[in-house]
């Protein structure tokens, strides 16, 4: 099975470039920021204090999660049997899956999840540690990043255009910080794998990254299978 590997910060675009090459090239695609945002989700609903890990790992025996394909293969995460596809996509939870994700004890419990479903089908994966912890021997490892204010500018336009009452400045701002919490954290932090194609999209259109990712993952893929 191949493995194709998208790591990147927030608003790089790197789930809508996963979803179009999984389209492309009949691969399953699992948005695995996803998973963390719906723990994040259910440790929110649940008012379970986001600054004691003690606490939140206690609550992960009551997480069921899965993740189901639409027929025309959309992603639908369900969180103890409700669809929250849409309920996770707002910025409170972006920032409280940030939180959640540094703590070792909810990277394991979602680990053998993400695993499991590369085990039966090609996959691409986003998230920030998929080349370096999920998937350090994927078959194509991308790490798509863009500027500070670009990657804020795009952020900004989807929160809005689902009804969210949110300022540039203040998506800016957290997006910032979920930097620097992601690529700072002691457990799988959010950098590139030492083998990672470095794609800067910040002047490009969806359009242009999604042919220069398509030209590398080729490449790739013609020297894997020429050493094998």
């Amino acid at each position: 099975m191949i493995k194709i590997a998208i790591d990147g910060p927030s608003g790089s675009g790197k789930s809508t470039l996963a979803r179009s090459l999984a389209k492309k090239l009949g691969y399953t695609y699992v948005d695995t920021g996803a998973l963390y945002r719906a723990v994040a989700l259910f440790m929110t609903e649940n008012k379970v204090d986001l600054d004691s890990s003690d606490r939140i790992c206690s609550r992960l025996a009551d997480i069921s999660l899965s993740i189901v394909y639409s027929e025309d293969g959309t992603q639908h995460v369900y969180l103890c049997g409700e669809d929250v596809s849409e309920k996770i996509r707002t910025s409170e939870i972006s920032m409280a899956a940030s939180k959640v994700s540094a703590i070792p004890a909810v990277r394991n419990f979602l680990l053998k999840t993400q695993r499991n479903i590369a085990q039966s089908a090609n996959v691409i994966m986003d998230g920030r540690d998929i080349g370096t912890v999920i998937f350090p021997d994927a078959d194509v490892k991308i790490f798509l990043t863009a500027g500070n204010e670009s990657r804020a500018e795009r952020r900004y336009a989807e929160l809005i255009g689902k009804g969210e009452n949110i300022t540039f400045q203040k998506v800016l701002e957290d997006m910032g910080k979920r930097d620097q919490n992601d690529s700072s954290r002691a457990v799988a932090p959010a950098i590139p794998a030492d083998d990672a194609v470095i794609l800067d999209n910040t002047e490009f259109t969806k359009e242009m990254t999604f042919d220069r990712a398509l030209e590398i993952i080729s490449q790739k893929l013609r020297e894997r299978n020429g050493k094998m």
